[in-house]
């Protein structure tokens, strides 16, 4: 059976990232970690590869380098029922040097790129009436952190 597994390339904290994202994350776990050999100039002793589960999937992780950061262009998308599960998200993933980003999107102190995504945002932006569709836009826009209350604040206005 063919699998497709994202995988994420740490500078050298690829341990230290995965214990954090799924202590934060409910249904994950660190399934598996291989070190580099004490021997090998410069990596002995760091994570070669780490197999890991965030809510129930699969994902892989190493140290290898400096030599390709993380960019915007791929990000991990938090689908939350709340405003307090937006919160509790948010600020564990800014904590520590992470970067607040326009529209839910965030850099946890690692530099890779997440989505904090209320699911009302999805539901007012796919909204039938376009009026309060283009009004949630719009207030999404604006901000940083997204905030339910802000967001159908905007949608019921006339």
């Amino acid at each position: 059976m063919t699998s497709v597994i994202p995988f994420l390339w740490f500078d050298d904290a690829a341990e230290e990232a995965v214990t954090f994202y799924t202590g934060l994350i409910p249904d994950s776990e660190i399934v598996s970690i291989g070190r580099y050999p004490d021997e090998v100039p410069g990596l002995g002793g760091k994570v070669t590869h780490v197999h890991f589960r965030l809510a129930g999937r699969d994902y892989h992780a190493m140290d290898a380098g400096p030599q390709f950061p993380f960019t915007e262009a791929i990000s991990l998308y938090v689908s939350c029922a709340d405003q307090a599960e937006v919160d509790r998200y948010w600020d564990a993933l800014t904590a520590d040097g992470g970067e607040e980003q326009p529209c839910g999107w965030l850099k946890d102190r690692w530099g890779l790129s997440w989505q904090i995504i209320p699911d009302r945002l999805v539901e007012l932006i796919r909204h039938p009436d376009p009026g309060i569709s283009h009004r949630a836009v719009q207030a999404m826009l604006g901000m940083r952190r997204i905030d339910i209350a802000a967001l159908e604040a905007a949608a019921a206005a006339q």
